[in-house]
């Protein structure tokens, strides 16, 4: 099955970056995703078949951050939901490239309903993302 014959819709996101240089050496290399079609003041991204684009935008807030297991979560943030495998294997290609965690990679609600692994980082206009893994994937919406 392909990403288009997927019965889970893909979503559409645009952020903002205040360097396209830099957005693109981050979602590129260090994230390694693919690019797509890209502007003077834009750049399309293959996120995992999802649409992300990031946009030119020098002059924006930053944002804030709300207390969650004694870290300070930035809201807003983005990201994906990965396997454990592959959510290991992004972690190890973060540190390889040198990146600083907002929170280090770690397990919430371990041995409870909804265990998963956790990440915070940055890209380099200050956009929070979070990738994270669940034990078992059916608790995504566990209560």
């Amino acid at each position: 099955m392909t990403v288009l014959d997927s019965p889970i819709p893909r979503f559409h996101l645009a952020m903002p970056v205040d360097d396209l240089t830099a957005a693109r050496h981050f979602y590129g290399e260090v994230l390694g995703l693919e690019q797509g079609r890209s502007a003077d003041s834009w750049v399309d991204w293959n996120l995992h078949g999802h649409q992300f684009v990031t946009h030119l935008a020098p002059a924006r807030p930053r944002g804030i951050h709300n207390p969650v297991d004694g870290h300070d979560v930035p809201v807003p943030h983005f990201g994906l939901i990965l396997t454990v495998p592959e959510f290991h294997k992004l972690a190890a290609r973060l540190r390889t490239a040198g990146t600083e965690f907002v929170i280090e990679p770690y397990v919430r609600f371990e041995g409870q309903t909804g265990e998963q692994w956790t990440m915070f980082l940055l890209d380099p206009a200050g956009n929070a993302l979070e990738f994270k893994a669940f034990a078992d994937d059916s608790q995504v919406f566990a209560a």
